[in-house]
């Protein structure tokens, strides 16, 4: 029997292309994302026992909603995913007030109104399986014009750990996972605030396709960390780690 999975963020990208591949295998799904009429186009494209719920993932009131709205439709939450986010082109001293707010609202403070919204369902079952997925610029921050992107995605790493910790004794059932994606080829970086840096495909990108199978078997197999893309992932995350200046000082050459 399939499971019952929430999606934000499922409009475009991964979030959309892990709906299809989750709907092909029989889940049953709630989409969520702002823009209702490109949400309802995945939803049909994914068929049936796909629904969908037009939400502002930076507004409590509407994840609060949006989880009322699962549990109405199929009763049981087992896995939510929180996939909204959105980049930014921006140097650390050029940002604003209006830059920083937004840009954590959407990439912290919509995965924590989804944690502590879905939360409360996973501890009164004993089970459930949250996923957040982050970015490997909150790992490794070396593209700087992401800057508050970066520091919002560490954020997000480090209450993912700690919400773990938190429930590991109590609610061994309860799994939370991190997805950390690399580079992938989506709209995502045309669409970030102040516009695309690059023009050029970014080295080493993966599919989303690519990235929603693994995300898809991290579903199946929970576990607490996934890099999408180990291969180039691992090695510069240690290189990173073992000496923080000479990796910066290598990036900047």
């Amino acid at each position: 029997m399939g499971k019952v999975i929430v999606i934000t963020g499922a409009s475009a990208g991964i979030g959309a292309e892990l709906a299809k591949q989750l709907a092909a295998r029989g889940d049953y799904l709630m989409l969520a994302a702002r823009n209702a009429e490109v949400l309802r186009q995945v939803a049909r494209s994914c068929g049936r026992d796909t629904y969908y719920y037009a939400t502002d993932m930076t507004r409590r009131q509407d994840v609060n909603r949006l989880r009322d709205e699962a549990l109405r439709t199929f009763e049981n939450v087992d896995v939510w995913i929180n996939n909204a986010g959105r980049g930014i082109n921006r140097q650390v001293l050029d940002l604003t007030d209006e830059d920083f707010d937004e840009i954590m609202a959407v990439n912290v403070k919509s995965a924590l109104y989804g944690m502590q919204a879905i939360l409360p369902h996973f501890k009164e079952r004993g089970e459930g399986h949250l996923i957040n997925v982050s970015s490997f610029l909150g790992r490794v921050p070396f593209a700087t014009q992401r800057s508050i992107y970066s520091a919002a995605k560490a954020a997000l790493n480090s209450l993912t750990a700690n919400l773990r910790m938190d429930l590991r004794a109590e609610y061994p059932k309860i799994n939370i996972s991190l997805v950390i994606p690399g580079a992938v080829s989506t709209e995502f970086a045309a669409n970030a605030k102040h516009g695309a840096p690059l023009t050029a495909p970014l080295p080493n990108a993966q599919a989303a396709a690519e990235v929603a199978a693994i995300m898809l078997d991290l579903i199946d197999h929970p576990r607490a960390e996934v890099y999408t893309n180990p291969a180039t992932q691992v090695e510069r995350v240690k290189r990173y780690y073992e000496d923080v200046a000479a990796f910066e000082e290598n990036m900047v050459r």
